[in-house]
């Protein structure tokens, strides 16, 4: 697919960025009690659950289980599994920022390789966007100061994992329904979740957690379910400049959920990244928009 229905986009990448906000929180407070391999059992068993009953409702099942382009599902799954390990790893280790600043070099690099990959264009203003917004990750991440950690590897390898995960869904888009792309990332990646879990972890949580789990359960689900929807509706170079906005967002709510430091440096960065958002949309905007006509 070509194109871009901008409005579209955006309302997507809202619930996007909202959700993996709300699974970063809800997997942060799990983490001193479940592993992460039980962390991502629960997500991938909730989710799992929800899109059936979804699709079910909606009488869309038998579209949703016949496994179109399989292969590509079993890469595409396999690769976001162990990345999305080590970013729940580096959750535990890292500040939410530095975890999401990190994360952003997968844009960068699926909106490159979405040119000789998926045929896609980059136009002077989504260049100039991807520039700029790794401009203000650097800034945030201030590469060689004691914000940068060694664990901050484990996020660079995660992106990458990112990376390929963002080009076979936009591969998978154009022939595959949103809900067969949720209901096979699940399918598949709960086995190998269950594998490494202790077959008793559901006896350790109590009422309290309840809010966190459903959080991990939906999240999860509607994450990718905007994510896919957004990257149907538009390029995904546009797709991935709107998502540089996680950065600053999950800076806030670390800030205010966990009390972790907010200096300038991250505001500098954040208010650059925003920058490059504006001039992504504006640019695509005149683009998009028709020729102007003079009636005389």
């Amino acid at each position: 697919m070509h194109g871009t229905d901008l409005g579209r986009v955006i309302v997507w990448m809202t619930g996007a960025l909202l959700s993996f906000s709300a699974m970063a929180v809800a997997f942060r407070s799990l983490g001193t009690l479940l592993s992460i391999f039980e962390l991502l059992s629960i997500r991938n068993a909730l989710g799992l659950v929800i899109v059936v009953a979804i699709a079910a409702a909606r009488g869309a099942i038998g579209t949703m289980i016949v496994p179109q382009r399989f292969g590509l599902h079993v890469v595409r799954n396999g690769v976001h599994f162990g990345a999305q390990y080590l970013w729940a790893w580096s959750l535990m280790l890292l500040p939410l920022a530095t975890v999401f600043a990190l994360e952003f070099t997968a844009p960068i690099w699926t909106a490159l390789l979405a040119v000789p990959l998926l045929g896609e264009r980059i136009t002077r203003s989504r260049a100039g966007a991807i520039l700029l917004g790794f401009v203000g990750v650097l800034i945030i991440l201030r590469p060689g100061f004691e914000s940068f950690r060694p664990a901050s590897l484990i996020v660079l390898v995660a992106a990458i994992g990112f990376t390929v995960t963002s080009i076979t869904t936009k591969m998978l888009v154009s022939r595959v329904s949103t809900y067969a792309i949720i209901f096979w990332m699940n399918a598949l990646q709960l086995p190998i979740a269950l594998s490494g879990s202790d077959p008793t972890f559901p006896s350790r949580l109590g009422l309290e957690h309840i809010p966190a789990v459903v959080a991990i359960g939906v999240a999860g689900l509607t994450a990718h379910y905007c994510l896919a929807n957004a990257f149907r509706s538009g390029d995904a170079s546009i797709v991935v400049s709107i998502d540089f906005l996680r950065i600053p967002l999950i800076a806030v709510v670390g800030w205010w959920v966990y009390q972790e430091g907010l200096d300038l440096p991250v505001f500098v960065g954040a208010a650059i990244i925003l920058a490059s958002v504006v001039w992504c949309l504006r640019g695509e905007t005149l683009r998009l928009a028709p020729p102007k006509t003079f009636v005389r």
